[in-house]
């Protein structure tokens, strides 16, 4: 009896601990055999996810029935399945997103294949194709990785963020790319400027570097998100201490040079290193700390940065993405970090794969 007692009171300890270094706590979602990269959500809140492009996953892009659990490929087999007759098939795709219209948007860096990278919009209202945008190579050079994107239905515009790490690349080619929505125009924006650039700061997780062939992967470009009225895309490179807004309007703005565009920049807070980004209809901006098994918080209301949930199977937590139907953020555990890439060739990530939600502060912004 005693030492039952002892437990509880050791287990309630580091609960508490726990809850006094987060806002909230981390609830476990469910568990898959493969990878999980980012997540959108149907209008009736099942999940839309990635298999992380990292691990090769056979299915690249799965639906998830919310209440069931149960999971299928997306939006077909067929559109999962490579071939040589037509390139109508998802080969690498990491970002995904919905819009108000019931679209689910999902972006095909297609490094896997010999197409032409593309986003592709799913109409998961009448479950059929609603359009392609390719992007051509003008706008994806060799050391491109566009790697996720904000839809913005006002304006009519996608906003990709582009890591620049693509085939060997080091980051240094970092950039934005702008694809109208009506005319299918894509521009390539910012390439290896001081906003989209990584900085030297190495992942590094549990002591260990993320290097290739011993040397420091540095990521640019990468967590992307968008304010609830579409006014500013905030974002950053993944190595970088920064968080960088700027006003819509003038991002997509075909009269600005790149270096007009830099001035309009704003430094908006501090972060740390970083993939995934949210935010909510109070300006709170959520983030996935991949260093530390948990996602952060900037406060709107001050802009200082703090932990909001932590677990410690929270491994490289990489998309974060609210459901307007349930009211969680829900968040992946990728485990990047352990991909064969990054350890001499050989894999040591472990099943199950963990996805989590959460509460956030306030009500999250959707269609983002």
């Amino acid at each position: 009896m005693k030492n039952i007692k002892f437990l509880f009171v050791l287990i309630t300890s580091v609960m508490s601990i726990q809850a006094q270094n987060t806002i909230t706590e981390a609830k476990l979602f469910t568990t898959t055999d493969q990878a999980v990269g980012n997540i959108t959500f149907t209008n009736t809140g099942d999940l839309v996810y990635s298999h992380h492009p990292f691990f090769s996953p056979e299915n690249r892009v799965m639906i998830m029935d919310a209440k069931t659990k149960t999971s299928k490929p997306f939006p077909t087999k067929a559109w999962n399945t490579p071939r040589t007759t037509d390139d109508n098939f998802l080969s690498n795709v990491l970002g995904v997103r919905n819009d108000e219209n019931g679209i689910v948007w999902m972006l095909d860096m297609a490094q896997r294949d010999n197409v032409t990278p593309k986003i592709v919009g799913w109409n998961t209202k009448t479950n059929e194709l609603e359009r392609i945008y390719y992007l051509p190579t003008s706008s994806v050079p060799k050391h491109s990785q566009p790697n996720d994107m904000v839809v913005d239905t006002k304006h009519g515009y996608f906003i990709i963020a582009d890591e620049g790490i693509g085939n060997g690349g080091d980051g240094t080619h970092a950039a934005f790319i702008i694809v109208d929505m009506k005319t299918g125009k894509t521009r390539r924006l910012l390439e290896g400027t001081r906003t989209t650039l990584p900085e030297n700061t190495p992942t590094v997780i549990n002591g260990k570097h993320l290097a290739v062939n011993s040397k420091d992967l540095l990521v640019g470009n990468d967590g992307i998100t968008a304010d609830a009225t579409f006014e500013y895309i905030y974002y950053g490179p993944l190595n970088g201490t920064k968080i960088y807004r700027i006003k819509t309007l003038d991002l997509v703005n075909e009269a600005f040079t790149d270096t007009e565009l830099d001035r309009k920049i704003e430094t908006y807070s501090e972060k740390p290193n970083n993939g995934g980004m949210s935010i909510d209809i109070a300006g709170n901006i959520y983030l996935t700390a991949l260093e530390t098994n948990s996602v952060a918080v900037v406060l709107a209301k001050d802009k200082s940065v703090k932990t909001m949930v932590k677990d410690v199977n929270m491994v490289w937590p990489d998309g974060v993405s609210y459901n307007h139907v349930d009211g969680y953020m829900y968040v992946s555990a990728a485990q990047v970090n352990k991909g064969a890439v990054f350890n001499d060739g050989n894999d040591l990530s472990t099943k199950p794969f963990y996805m989590f939600r959460f509460k956030p502060i306030v009500e999250g912004v959707s269609f983002r």
